[in-house]
């Protein structure tokens, strides 16, 4: 008879501009594979697949932006439906634990609260697109725009400023206040974690959050933090 694969884990990371995402969605994909057993699958929004990655493009150099939030919304509802039947759905029945830098938290927060598109319509999209796939945990990185924003530009060298990193500072302060208003409504699935610290610090408080809310995942990894905190 054959195995049945253990349920699919689904962990998203979400937070503003240079809050450093995808730095942690990889040091917590050699962790988990170090120490979970699983295949660990990482990606990204928008993008994660091929059609989603050239809706990407076009988005992040500001093709929509003309066209105001709702024709956003619907450019990464798009991008999230392709991304979610031919990658994320496929991993998580096969019993994989899928890394995704934003989801769907990322739209209501920068279409819905910082680009001030009706809130009823993110979640019309949302279930639209989501359905039932939700992150079993979601993980805000928060920092205070100004010094993620500094983040940013340091990292992009001469290269310049992608369509949202352009924004005016109302425009990020409104997008953090959005990201905390998810994580107070939802806090069974949401965690804060202060992100204006150095990776490494960030990096540790990721994996004790993860051990605590999904207990059994990777429990050397609990183990350890005891450990460590005796």
């Amino acid at each position: 008879m054959k195995a049945v694969p253990p349920a699919g884990v689904f962990i998203t990371f979400e937070g503003g501009e240079g809050a450093g995402k995808s730095t942690q969605v990889g040091r917590l994909a050699r962790y988990l594979r170090e120490r979970s057993g699983r295949e660990v699958v990482t990606t990204r929004e928008p993008g994660g697949s091929t059609r989603a990655e050239e809706i990407r493009e076009a988005l992040l150099a500001g093709i929509a932006k003309p066209y105001g939030a709702f024709a956003e919304a619907l450019l990464f509802t798009a991008a999230r439906i392709d991304h979610l039947d031919r990658l994320i759905r496929p991993a998580l029945r096969r019993g994989e634990i899928v890394l995704c830098d934003r989801f769907a938290d990322s739209t209501r927060a920068y279409q819905g609260a910082a680009g001030g598109l009706d809130a009823s319509i993110v979640r019309a999209l949302e279930r639209i697109a989501v359905g039932d796939t939700r992150p079993d945990l979601t993980l805000i990185l928060d920092l205070p725009p100004e010094a993620g924003l500094a983040r940013a530009r340091a990292r992009a060298d001469d290269a310049a400023p992608d369509r949202f990193e352009a924004e005016a500072l109302a425009f990020h302060a409104r997008l953090r206040a959005g990201f905390h208003a998810i994580a107070a409504s939802e806090p069974d699935r949401c965690i804060m974690i202060d992100a204006a610290r150095e990776a490494d610090a960030v990096e540790a408080e990721i994996r004790a959050a993860v051990a605590a809310r999904l207990p059994g995942l990777f429990p050397a990894a609990v183990t350890e933090s005891h450990h460590d905190a005796a």
